[in-house]
């Protein structure tokens, strides 16, 4: 089997290195691709949004955030749970850092790519509050 063969799930070497297929998990603005997922520790992820697409605007009970815009132009909004909320104009290698309870939500002016960050605390999946969401599931943890 190659290194790049879509039919291979995992291969383990004697260092404990494990060679994997990103999971990628559709979204009504887009897909993410989970490359890295150690429960109790950290999340990894690459998401891809289309243009004139938002994310939920949500915040997280436990979850803390780092997001960089690898490509694109976005509009990042966020601020305080309840408080007003502070919109600015990302650009490739922008970076902001999301603390537990912070309000925010992204914004694809292009079609952009961006790299996502996080704590994985149990539960990490479902950690969402979405405030308000373009596709029907404003209240839910739904993908």
């Amino acid at each position: 089997m190659t290194s790049d063969s879509p039919a291979r799930a995992s291969m383990q070497a004697d260092s404990g290195a494990v060679i994997y297929r990103a999971h990628q998990q559709d979204k009504p603005w887009g897909y993410e691709q989970i490359f890295a997922a150690a429960e109790g520790k950290y999340v990894g992820k690459v998401i891809h949004v289309t243009a004139g697409h938002s994310l939920s605007l949500q915040y997280h009970e436990q979850k803390d955030e780092t997001i960089c815009l690898i490509s694109g132009s976005a509009e990042i909004q966020f601020g305080p749970v309840g408080g007003d909320l502070t919109t600015r104009q990302f650009g490739p290698g922008d970076t902001i850092h999301l603390p537990v309870r912070s309000v925010h939500r992204v914004t694809a002016i292009t079609d952009i790519v961006f790299a996502e960050a996080s704590t994985a605390p149990p539960g990490w999946r479902e950690d969402v509050v979405r405030l308000e969401d373009s596709y029907g599931r404003t209240g839910t943890s739904a993908p």
